[in-house]
């Protein structure tokens, strides 16, 4: 008897977890039972998903692959396939070095996969999913690769040009995603700030902002990322003025220092950051803003890099990621740059800034003590029920922790008076 079930492996950011939920309902469509994420061995097939973006990514995504070959070597599972990012970098390398897998496929080659499955491709399903998640919250992923040419950045060359999604489209994928009981949408793109311009010759954020807030049962509305260059002025308006848009702005900086910002190919100088952030603080009251940075890029000198613990202190990100520089191949930086700064120099750099980051935060957080803020509550984990306000993005950013006296239920939001923090997490009762 043939084996009907497959597995899809996500592996990477949420932009791999649309791919992979859009790739779900066309084979479940085809007659398939289709799992994700699974563990144990009772699919026939298993697709990867991969990331190929840094170099712990690319290790995740080798050791996920040898361990399904190991599998598919004993028996358990009949077919491997690869796809994504990793696979459309290296597919030649990968073909040599693992040939154990059935076959390798690139990013956006979806049409590829259903054929080797024997599934017909549905147009009609193009913007229907399979949430793999929680349900309450989804990701909308409004377009596809970048036109920036940032120094240490492969997207480009992995996911090709920047190509927006048409608003209607758009819309629909939101109306049929709120339809499934998704409270909370989350737009997703390597640059939403430049969404619409190749499209519509003009930035167009805030017409499908407008738009998709028609949909009423959506409560939340949360926007990743915005590119501090040309940022679009029109959405300060419409995230001040509906509260149903999170006052959360993902604004990746990545560095400070003009000397940094001009190797690493950002288009935007210190000043021109600076005023993007100033503004938002100034005219969105309240509003969190968080951002990632990058420590030890080639060139980066202690004062460059004290120039950014300096601003870091001084402006009080309320949210801050920061990644150790990693030398990829297909970008500028590694054909122009040598890799100069010793790992060790750039995990304490990194370790440095996490340390003013945690000071900062804790400091924040200590402010929300005995305030009433909405939650929307995502998992129950030990003793406590686990939720988010609108000022944090899931899996990315702190959470609020309720106990589990309280009957709560996932998905559901609740009015939470906030009676203890840390630096990372606010502890809180029901109202």
């Amino acid at each position: 008897m043939i084996n009907k079930k497959i597995n899809i492996v996500t592996l990477g950011c949420s932009k791999n977890v649309v791919d992979s939920e859009k790739l779900l309902r066309q084979i479940k469509e085809g007659g398939f039972e289709v799992i994700h994420n699974s563990d144990d061995n009772s699919a026939g097939t298993v697709i990867i998903n991969t990331c190929g973006f840094i170099n712990d990514a690319k290790e995740e995504s080798i050791d996920t692959i040898l361990r399904f070959v190991k599998a598919r070597e004993k028996g358990h599972i009949n077919n491997l396939y690869v796809m994504g990012c990793l696979s459309e970098r290296y597919a030649d390398a990968l073909k040599h070095e693992i040939p154990e897998v059935n076959r390798y496929f690139g990013v956006n080659n979806m049409t590829d996969i259903l054929d080797e499955l024997g599934v017909k491709f549905r147009y009609d399903l193009l913007t229907d999913r399979t949430i793999t998640g929680p349900g309450h919250y989804a990701y909308l992923k409004i377009s596809e690769g970048c036109d920036r040419t940032c120094a240490f950045c492969a997207i480009p060359s992995i996911r090709g040009k920047y190509i927006s999604r048409p608003v209607e489209e758009l819309v629909k994928e939101a109306s049929l995603l709120a339809d499934q009981g998704v409270k909370e949408l989350i737009l997703i793109a390597q640059d939403l700030s430049y969404y619409g311009l190749d499209l519509y010759k003009k930035q167009a954020l805030p017409r499908l902002v407008s738009e998709i807030l028609k949909i009423q049962s959506l409560e939340w509305i949360r926007l990743h990322y915005l590119y501090p260059a040309n940022f679009p002025d029109e959405m300060i308006d419409l995230i001040r003025d509906n509260p149903r848009i999170c006052k959360y702005i993902d604004i990746p900086v990545q560095h400070i220092s003009d000397n940094m910002l001009s190797l690493m190919k950002r288009s935007h100088n210190r000043h021109e950051t600076e005023t993007v952030l100033n503004n938002i603080r100034l005219q969105i009251p309240g509003a969190v803003i968080r951002t990632t940075l990058i420590a030890g890029h080639p060139g980066e000198t202690e004062e460059d890099f004290q120039e950014l613990k300096d601003f870091i202190t001084r402006f009080r990100f309320d949210r801050l990621g920061v990644f150790a520089y990693s030398h990829e191949e297909d970008t500028h930086s590694f054909k122009q740059y040598r890799d100069e700064i010793p790992d060790e120099v750039k995990e304490s750099r990194v370790a440095e800034i996490m340390e003013i980051q945690q000071n900062i935060s804790a400091e924040l957080n200590e402010a929300y003590v005995g305030r009433s803020m909405k939650v929307l509550i995502d998992r129950k984990e030990g003793e406590f029920h686990v939720g988010r306000t609108e000022f944090d993005s899931p899996e990315v950013d702190q959470e609020v922790l309720i106990p589990v006296s309280y009957n709560l239920e996932n998905g559901k939001f609740y009015i939470i008076r906030i009676n203890r923090s840390t630096e990372f997490d606010l502890y809180g009762e029901v109202e």
